[in-house]
């Protein structure tokens, strides 16, 4: 698995409940773009639609050397998932302040894949919780590597 586009407003955004692999749609041009790492994934969501998924707001640049067939960078793009997933996924998003958010896009066995994270929006105060406990963890590790080198 080689990660190819990371969102990293997802988990600081979103306390991430559930998580699902889903294939991505796309064009040639768009492989041959994510090929090269261009693109972005921070502002995208998913949505379940008439038995089907889509990402939606993905921004995946267009191919430098495509012609006048290249992609558009925002399209709505078709996610493959199976039925039972999609059920799941209704059922969890159909329950107030749940989203399905993008963590990160990559290859596996030469298709692009997107892994679905299924969130509850955080407020304030649960992001000032997180980082006084990634904080604190930071501090315990510190001192103890302090420790240890004294010791030697």
């Amino acid at each position: 698995m080689t990660e190819i586009l990371k969102n990293p407003k997802a988990r600081r955004d979103f306390e991430i409940v559930e998580t699902f692999e889903a294939g991505l749609v796309l064009r040639g041009t768009e492989v041959k773009s994510l090929r090269e790492g261009r693109g972005q994934i921070a502002g995208a969501f998913a949505r379940v639609e008439d038995g089907q998924v889509f990402l939606y707001n993905a921004h995946i640049d267009e191919y430098l050397y495509g012609n006048r067939y290249n992609h558009e960078p925002k399209a709505k793009r078709k996610l493959l998932l199976h039925k039972r997933e999609i059920r799941k996924l209704f059922g969890l998003t159909s329950i107030k302040g749940n989203t399905l958010v993008p963590l990160y896009l990559y290859w596996k066995n030469g298709k692009v894949k997107v892994a679905l994270g299924v969130g509850k929006g955080k407020i304030k105060a649960d992001k000032r919780e997180d980082m006084k406990k990634r904080d604190a963890e930071l501090e315990m590790k510190r001192a103890s590597a302090h420790q240890i080198k004294g010791k030697r």
